[in-house]
């Protein structure tokens, strides 16, 4: 769980949903950026030099073609491994799991291939003149610690929340309108945004207050039926309609802990 003195130190970014209801993530340093940054060189500089030592014969038999290649190699392994890392899990690489970061669009949604492409083709102006000094002025004058290339991309890095799975979610999927095989496949039917949008409502419900939390779920419960074109069952809340729909978009074996805007999205 992020704790208060680390959003105090490394400042927060603020998201207001269509329902006007906040949800308020915490940055990444630039200590905490930097460590993620040497950690992911290393692994480049390892995976670079083992791909030079498999190379050597052909370099030593085609000179020309072999410095050509290696320099083709090289461009892919050090913008190729942020780039693919960053589309297919959900804006981390190696380095930033273990520091626990994400980069995210301003959004606060997950990135996509554009945004993480451009964000790291920005990275040799950043780096100018040495040891990314254009980049850390950035992240240091602009209000969400953006460097130039997630000015570019719309981008932010923030520090992962571990939120607990609500019990309301905690259900064995036995019961109800989740033993429903139409109910649930409807629910995986649902788009990015309205997923997001239904597992942020779900982790961070305790955190609003009780008339934005009426207003949130009652436009939620109205979204998801014209979403799933069902009726929500007059038995059921609002929120417990929304809860219901959370779990059916949650694994059946059951997540511990969730990252920011929800693990599970990710």
């Amino acid at each position: 769980m992020t704790t208060a003195s680390d959003t105090l130190l490394d400042g927060t970014h603020t998201v207001l949903t269509p329902e006007y209801v906040e949800f308020r993530f915490t940055l990444a340093g630039l200590y905490s950026r930097f460590l993620a940054w040497l950690v992911d060189g290393l692994i480049v500089a390892a995976l670079t030099l083992v791909i030079m030592m498999a190379l050597s014969v052909v370099m030593m038999a085609f000179p020309g073609f072999g410095s050509a290649l290696l320099a083709v190699v090289f461009f892919l392994v050090e913008w190729g491994y942020s780039i693919f890392l960053e589309t297919v899990w959900s804006g981390r690489t190696v380095g930033k799991r273990v520091l626990s970061l994400r980069v995210i669009q301003e959004s606060g949604v997950r990135i996509g291939f554009y945004h993480a492409a451009l964000r790291n083709l920005a990275r040799p102006v950043d780096r100018l003149p040495l040891l990314y000094l254009v980049g850390g002025v950035t992240a240091l004058v602009s209000g969400s610690h953006q460097r130039l290339g997630d000015l570019l991309a719309g981008t932010i890095v923030v520090r992962e929340r571990r939120l607990k799975v609500p019990s309301a979610l905690g259900t064995s999927g036995e019961e109800g309108l989740l033993a429903d095989p139409l109910f649930v496949s409807r629910v995986k039917r649902l788009s990015t945004e309205e997923r997001e949008l239904v597992l942020s409502a779900a982790l961070r419900r305790e955190e609003l207050r009780l008339e934005a939390r009426l207003r949130l779920f009652s436009a939620l419960g109205a979204r998801l039926q014209d979403a799933l074109a069902m009726e929500k069952p007059a038995h059921l809340s609002d929120e417990k309609w929304t809860l219901l729909v959370a779990a059916a978009l949650l694994p059946s074996t059951g997540a511990k802990a969730v990252g920011p805007r929800a693990r599970a999205l990710a």
